[in-house]
């Protein structure tokens, strides 16, 4: 059974191995509804890891990390978490993204969903570098927690030195600049296609 049918995200899905028993093992000290959390907090930190089809090691390594740290399992137990949301993702697409973050919205605290904004931004960053696909992805998710926009905007601010959407401008004035300070009306679109707007 797959991770998302175990969440009750999906259903009729073809048996997917040993993941649901894995999972069910290793998060069962921690109760049915902190289960659900971990799980849908792991799954989501994927998003903008796959952003450009590829989770390299240094962002899986991440995730463990952040996931030991923010949810207080043991290093071990992160891995395994990590491992069993990245082979449930790669399964999976728009649609179940969707659906996990929903619920993910609600069994979370504002704080919570602020702390996983800041984690994917994290993730973005694990290469030194946000490229646009991510840092869209990251938006999509902070949109899809039912988070303000000037959310995303205050925790995006605080990865500033590793953000990729704008080319800086070249010797012959080409390129693209905006102040940070000028980001509360700005807004990145797909295809480096970029615009101006009142929020």
């Amino acid at each position: 059974m797959s991770l998302l049918k175990w969440l009750g995200l999906a259903h009729d899905k073809e048996d997917s191995g040993n993941r649901l028993v894995e999972i069910e093992r290793i998060l069962a000290p921690f109760g049915k509804e902190r289960a659900r959390y971990l799980a849908c907090f792991a799954y989501i930190l994927t998003r903008p890891a796959r952003a450009d089809h590829e989770v390299s090691d240094v962002e899986a390594t991440l995730m463990e990390q952040l996931v030991a740290a923010r949810t207080r399992v043991t290093a071990q137990q992160a891995a395994t978490i990590v491992r069993v949301a990245r082979e449930a993702a790669n399964q999976s697409g728009g649609t179940e993204d969707f659906l996990v973050t929903r619920e993910f919205e609600r069994i979370a605290t504002r704080q919570e969903k602020l702390e996983l904004l800041e984690c994917l931004f994290a993730v973005g960053a694990a290469d030194d570098s946000i490229l646009t696909v991510e840092d869209n992805e990251v938006r999509r998710v902070a949109s899809e927690l039912k988070l303000e926009h000037s959310d995303y905007i205050d925790v995006r601010r605080r990865h500033v030195a590793q953000l990729k959407v704008l080319p800086a401008a070249n010797s012959d004035g080409g390129g693209y600049f905006i102040n940070p300070d000028q980001w509360d009306g700005y807004q990145p679109a797909r295809d480096r296609v970029y615009e101006t707007r009142n929020w």
